[in-house]
């Protein structure tokens, strides 16, 4: 019996990459309520904050130990070539340190350990999630390319014995290329999100930036995660 779509939400929310992108679609939809209410209603904008703020936390708890699926991708499948082997161990390497102390980040905020240590280990866990965006959106780049390339030889062929395998072949190039570029979408709205915390700037910390940002990616992660 094939799922239809209550069992894939259940599923998809089963994951904790599920969780992760549902809440953080209710961290930037309060954050860009409390944007655009904080003038006339200031009570509604105050609820919004808390909502925010109580997602975001809420988030962090649910990715505890997440710095070892960088390791373990590392260890499993690190790529197909010497560059992109190369890309992924810079790519996971700043992702495991975005993980890893983002784990103290959290705990400095709910006041298990000294509050004054959040802006530095924030600074810290944005400098490695923004590293590894940088390689991973690399990475993603050159596959589009080998995609197109693969996918150009193909439609040169003109065996019709092999047409149903080309057929099939196409397909699984071009959906690959979709979830590229939802990658990339994410991965390039991430990045506005992290150097906000490491170098801010008025473009990158506007409250719409940043809300857009965060829904861009929590959509983009929803559709690649969607079961099929």
């Amino acid at each position: 019996m094939n799922n239809d779509t209550v069992d894939k939400l259940v599923i998809f929310l089963a994951k904790r990459d599920g969780i992760d992108k549902l809440v953080k679609t209710f961290q930037y939809v309060s954050k860009l309520v409390h944007w655009h209410v904080e003038a006339k209603n200031p009570e509604i904008a105050q609820r919004a904050k808390q909502w925010e703020v109580a997602s975001g936390l809420s988030r962090k708890a649910f990715r505890t130990g997440r710095f070892l699926t960088g390791f373990n991708a590392l260890r499993r499948s690190p790529g197909s070539t010497p560059t992109l082997r190369f890309l992924a161990v810079l790519a996971n390497a700043g992702e495991m340190v975005y993980f890893f102390f983002d784990h103290f980040l959290w705990l400095s905020r709910i006041g298990t350990l000294n509050p004054n240590l959040a802006r530095k280990m924030s600074f810290i866990s944005a400098f490695g999630e923004s590293f590894g965006y940088v390689f991973f959106i690399i990475s993603d780049f050159i596959a589009l390319k080998e995609g197109l390339e693969a996918e150009r030889k193909l439609g040169a062929l003109e065996d019709n014995k092999f047409r149903d395998k080309k057929i099939e072949s196409l397909r699984k190039i071009r959906s690959d290329r979709v979830m590229r570029l939802m990658a990339v979408a994410a991965n390039v709205a991430d990045l506005f999100i992290g150097v906000a915390d490491i170098e801010p700037n008025p473009f990158c910390n506007h409250t719409v930036t940043l809300g857009i940002s965060g829904l861009v990616s929590a959509w983009a992660g929803w559709y690649r995660n969607w079961p099929s």
